[in-house]
């Protein structure tokens, strides 16, 4: 595997964090605050920076590159696999009315199956319900292949997201990259930190990502009330207080993002589903809390590896970053520590985070955690 990587903040110059040299056919993740990649000078200016065909463009809350932290930039990562290969598809879900499952459906469909190993989800994060696209993306998925990914993201303006794979970045984009061989080795991990407080509580009415009801009032209301002074910060204080949610018939919990409130119906709409009779609860964290759980994730990562990673791509939830504040780059340092000094680091800050639970093939949407891909 070669491996080069650079970041332009600004007017800046190209940073390069290797030694510039040509790569053949490399597989080119392009992470960047959302107004940079709606500007097409920028646009030219990468690809003539990075000439090769197989571009995939993300927008994101915070660029993660080598370890450092950056925002208002534009972080590259050209991969080339010497023993491996990937292929690339995309779809819009403007194209599905906005149906994230049959989309999930329909790009599965076209990716090629023989020798898959692990599927890396590069997806819209504004309005597309990432359970549902997991769903599809499941529905006849072989049990030996793997999904990790995150969802974009616009610092927390929450406006709207872009991406695109090859075309100039644009709404609704959901990339699909697949990755094939026999020596390929992909291992991932997904940790939070944060800690539940308050009464357990029951969701009463919901329908997939939005939530109505707990306990028979109004949800909305009801986050209001426990939020105090900081609701009139709503809804970027929901990032600082997510919903800890257990469905029905399961053990584990998944952490719920709120992306938009509604005062009219007084409802909220998540990151991803909030099914009826799941219980509930709010979340606070700690600078220290999330820290750890950044080395918690680093380590479940690395546990069975069989060769030392050569690539990490980290998946971080905004509501993370906006914790920690200045801090943020201890998180990414926790990770460093545990996958060794050398490995090349990319990522982003996200709306969302894919993987499964740990010790486990199914994959889940996350909030507020920090989510490792290692590839070697």
């Amino acid at each position: 595997m070669k491996i080069i990587q650079a970041s332009k903040i600004g007017n800046q110059n190209w940073k390069y964090f290797q030694e510039k040299i040509e790569l053949k056919n490399p597989l080119v993740l392009v992470f960047g605050n959302r107004l940079l990649l709606e500007n097409e000078e920028v646009i030219k200016n990468i690809r003539q920076e990075f000439p090769y065909e197989h571009i995939v463009f993300g927008s994101t809350a915070g660029e993660i590159i080598c370890c450092n932290v950056n925002d208002n930039s534009i972080s590259v990562t050209a991969i080339e696999l010497e023993r491996s290969s990937f292929i690339v598809e995309r779809e819009n879900i403007l194209d599905y009315d906005k149906n994230a499952e049959k989309l999930g459906a329909a790009l599965y469909n076209k990716i090629p199956k023989e020798n898959l190993k692990h599927l890396f989800v590069l997806s819209e994060g504004s309005f597309v319900n990432g359970s549902s696209l997991i769903n599809g993306l499941e529905d006849e998925i072989d049990s030996a292949v793997s999904i990790t990914g995150g969802m974009c993201g616009d610092d927390a303006r929450f406006e709207k997201t872009v991406a695109s794979y090859k075309a100039n970045p644009k709404e609704g984009e959901v990339i699909l990259i697949g990755f094939y061989g026999e020596t390929l080795e992909v291992s991932f991990a997904s940790f939070g930190g944060w800690i539940p407080f308050g009464p357990e509580r029951i969701i009463t009415k919901s329908e997939a990502n939005i939530l109505y009801e707990v306990d028979g009032q109004p949800a909305l209301d009801l986050y209001k009330k426990y939020l105090g002074d900081k609701a009139e910060e709503l809804p970027q204080a929901s990032l600082l207080y997510p919903l800890n949610v257990t469905p029905e018939g399961k053990k584990e919990p998944v952490v719920r993002t709120i992306l938009k409130i509604n005062n009219e119906d007084h409802s909220m709409t998540l990151a991803g589903d909030v099914p009826v009779n799941s219980k509930v609860q709010l979340m606070m964290a700690s600078v220290d809390g999330i820290a750890e759980g950044a080395h918690m994730a680093a380590e479940y990562a690395m546990k069975n590896r069989k060769n030392a990673p050569e690539i990490a791509i980290i998946v971080s939830c905004i509501g993370r970053k906006l914790v920690m504040n200045q801090r943020v780059e201890e998180e990414v340092e926790e990770v460093r520590e545990r996958i060794g000094e050398k490995v090349p680091m990319t990522g982003f800050y996200s709306y969302g985070e894919m993987a499964p639970f740990n010790g486990s093939t199914s994959c889940e949407l996350h909030n507020q955690t920090m989510t490792l891909t290692l590839i070697s």
